[in-house]
């Protein structure tokens, strides 16, 4: 049985009132510098991305500056993220793409983001909530996740589980939303081990085995 349009209500209620920050963690100082963030975090954490994001942007600020790169000193300075080769090569092709087609500006929109080298649905939906303010559902593994277990939505993959959130949730909430399952997911709903004796939606939570307090 789907959860109503109160109970719902009450867990994005919850959710934000135990995590007052949730937010994008990846440090940035304008869109640009987002969607490059955005892009090197894809399989490795937003503290990784972190770290090496200050020297690349101290090297190269804008899009006409990392569109000259040479790839081998970009994979340098990232090298301890994951699939580093790869990122380089595509935050390098997109920024040359950024200059040819959007005079070296990010576009707001989904369609044209979606076809720069290296950006796919996450990516565009996380650029366009956070950079622009749009309410769009970024799913990445922490929302797929707690999103599924808690049984808000039953789908076996991200973008099933993009769409139907959109359904279940009041589109006014999607982007607020997003950041609260991640933090969710980081803090208590972890993959191996969630601590359900101390989350917040606990009693509303349909997980198979979870013992709620109501």
């Amino acid at each position: 049985m789907a959860f109503t349009k109160k109970q719902i209500k009450e867990i994005l209620d919850r959710l934000e009132k135990e995590y007052p920050d949730a937010g994008c963690a990846l440090k940035h100082m304008n869109v640009f510098e987002l969607l490059i963030c955005v892009v090197l975090s894809a399989q490795t954490t937003d503290v990784s991305v972190n770290k090496v994001s200050p020297q690349l942007f101290a090297r190269y600020p804008d899009a006409k500056a990392l569109a000259q790169a040479d790839q081998e000193d970009v994979q340098e300075i990232i090298r301890q993220i994951g699939m580093y080769k790869t990122k380089s090569k595509n935050i390098i092709n997109l920024s040359k793409e950024l200059c040819d087609k959007y005079d070296g500006q990010v576009p707001d929109d989904y369609d044209k983001l979606v076809e720069l080298p290296g950006v796919g649905r996450k990516t565009a939906n996380v650029v366009l909530a956070v950079g622009f303010d749009r309410q769009r559902i970024a799913v990445d593994t922490h929302v797929f996740r707690v999103t599924n277990r808690i049984g808000l939505v039953k789908e076996k993959d991200v973008l099933k589980t993009e769409l139907a959130l959109m359904e279940a949730l009041p589109e006014p909430r999607w982007a607020r939303a997003h950041h609260s399952f991640i933090f969710h997911g980081r803090r208590c709903c972890s993959a191996r081990k969630p601590e359900c004796e101390r989350c917040c939606i606990a009693d509303m939570c349909r997980k198979e085995g979870v013992k709620t307090n109501g």
